[in-house]
């Protein structure tokens, strides 16, 4: 009887993106969060980007008070520098920015002040957690967006290892109308399995309205990679309403 102790290798796949058409989660814009820090990695991500089928890349840094001070004075100057080098190196990719708002009391000061928010296509914004315990002023803050007439999109939800053990969270989310993205790394394993299996378990729920990179530097770009060279990615998502192209 013979044996073996090799796991099948994935099938390859040439990678083709086209599908989800814009990445809606990224921290591509240089020098003004913990992603890319320079127009030169900017351009050439931005290339590798467009070689796996993406039709635009919305760029989404971090504000993240004390930490990541960003608003539209400083995303908007680093978008265009952005927007300017793309061009010049003949890359036809649209390149947009939103952001990735911490639900922190800082993003309730914001919302009062009537300062410019960062939504992606004016209806939407991304809102993220602290990954050690959940925000204490989410149902606020989800409240006072849908006033605005903003839905908000709650990032790479997978990542949250305090929702874990109770799934029925991601289903409230849902209920009150709170969208959510997931990170094709976290289907890919790169963030470990427990996450992985969330992930995978949201998208057989269909709770997942988005898929986004979250690329911040060459590892995840190479992990991204390798991940949707593989059939298996494909046939995972194959069923999942996306709304990525809507934003096309």
């Amino acid at each position: 009887m013979n044996f073996s102790f090799f796991k099948k290798k994935p099938v390859t796949v040439t990678p083709n993106l086209s599908f989800i058409g814009v990445d809606m989660h990224s921290h591509l814009l240089p020098g003004i969060d913990d992603g890319l820090q320079t127009v030169e990695q900017t351009v050439d991500f931005v290339r590798e980007l467009h070689q796996l089928g993406y039709k635009k890349l919305i760029c989404t840094p971090h504000i993240l008070y004390g930490v990541h001070n960003n608003s539209a004075a400083t995303i908007l100057p680093a978008l265009a520098l952005a927007k300017e080098a793309v061009a010049a190196a003949g890359i036809p990719v649209v390149i947009e920015a939103a952001a990735e708002y911490m639900l922190d009391e800082n993003i309730e000061n914001i919302l009062k002040s009537g300062e410019q928010l960062m939504t992606l296509k004016d209806k939407y914004m991304l809102i993220e957690m602290s990954y050690l315990a959940p925000s204490q002023n989410a149902n606020e803050v989800i409240f006072e967006l849908q006033l605005k007439g903003i839905t908000p999109i709650l990032a790479h939800p997978e990542r949250y290892n305090f929702y874990h053990k109770e799934f029925d969270k991601y289903e409230n989310f849902k209920d009150r109308g709170v969208l959510l993205q997931v990170n094709l790394l976290s289907l890919s394993g790169y963030y470990g399995k427990e996450i992985k299996q969330i992930a995978e378990r949201l998208i057989k729920e269909k709770f997942v309205d988005f898929i986004g990179t979250d690329m911040h530097h060459a590892t995840h770009l190479q992990a991204t990679k390798d991940y949707v060279s593989t059939q298996g990615f494909y046939d995972l998502v194959k069923d999942i309403p996306l709304l990525n192209k809507t934003l096309l």
